[in-house]
């Protein structure tokens, strides 16, 4: 299933079908991986997932005694729990499984699975194979839906605070005369190395920014991130901070970044710098 219309004779080749109605899935499937963006069945904002499982004939009108949901994408925890206690009541099983891992871990199969629901679900052998195929560890953490959400949420916001910090640290050393490259090698070789930054950094100077974790998902993910740790009272000001920096880039109609790479938070530093490269960088 796809939600978009597939071109004419994609997989007139394979042994595939398509199947236009999402509830008629739920029925001839045993088990089923509902995903969001990287994954077979792209549902990257909590508008498309909800809009997913609440049609008429969308996940929840299949569901029954039989069906076995395991839902991957990262919504706010309220939207997990609420689609977890829908399945239940109809008799299913529900597992949470939001993944850490954007393009390419997924297509490697080195996905993360970030689990919580139904553990019988989780330990049985067919979905244990299904996540091993699919990554390369899976964490379950409590019989209570969300928190899986919850452990997504810590390590996205990580993520996104480390790579803006990481551009305004680049953007410090442009400004400073300092060549990037060398000062990206020589955070490379210390305690602060990061696999991100390696990844990022040559990229982000030359404002390559092609998507493999859109900066749009990045900062819903901070957006959650910076309300769940309001609501458990927790002093979150570094951040709340990198939240704000990834919403002006997300909201910014002239840097238009809202689908590139979230490393592209970059280019509103640069925008929001008065230094002579910054300046120079902002018209070239």
């Amino acid at each position: 299933w796809n939600d978009v219309i597939l071109p004419s004779g994609m997989f007139q080749h394979g042994d595939i079908t398509i199947i236009k109605r999402f509830c008629l899935i739920i029925c001839y499937s045993l088990c089923l991986f509902f995903f969001n963006a990287y994954a077979q069945s792209m549902l990257s904002m909590p508008e498309a997932s909800a809009a997913v499982f609440n049609a008429p004939d969308g996940v929840l009108a299949g569901v029954s005694e039989k069906s076995s949901i395991i839902d991957c994408a990262t919504l706010a925890e309220s939207d997990m729990k609420g689609m977890s206690e829908a399945v239940v009541a109809k008799g299913g099983r529900f597992l949470e499984a939001p993944v850490s891992g954007s393009k390419v871990p997924a297509a490697t199969g080195t996905l993360i699975f970030l689990c919580a629901g139904s553990k019988v679900l989780f330990e049985e052998p067919t979905v244990q194979a299904s996540l091993n195929a699919m990554g390369k560890a899976s964490h379950f953490f409590k019989e209570d839906v969300g928190h899986g959400t919850r452990a997504k949420l810590v390590v996205n916001s990580l993520m996104g605070t480390m790579v803006a910090a990481y551009s305004e640290a680049l953007a410090l050393s442009e400004n400073c005369d300092l060549d990037p490259s060398t000062m990206i090698e020589v955070i490379g070789q210390g305690a602060i190395q990061s696999p991100v930054y390696a990844l990022k950094g040559p990229k982000m100077v030359k404002k390559d920014h092609a998507p493999n974790f859109p900066l749009k998902h990045a900062h819903k993910d901070m957006a959650l991130a910076s309300s769940l740790a309001k609501e458990k009272g927790v002093e979150f000001s570094v951040m709340d901070q990198a939240e704000k920096l990834f919403r002006r880039a997300r909201e910014d109609s002239e840097l238009n970044v809202a689908d590139e790479d979230f490393s592209a938070v970059f280019e509103a530093v640069h925008k929001d710098s008065t230094g002579e490269f910054s300046t120079k960088r902002k018209s070239s």
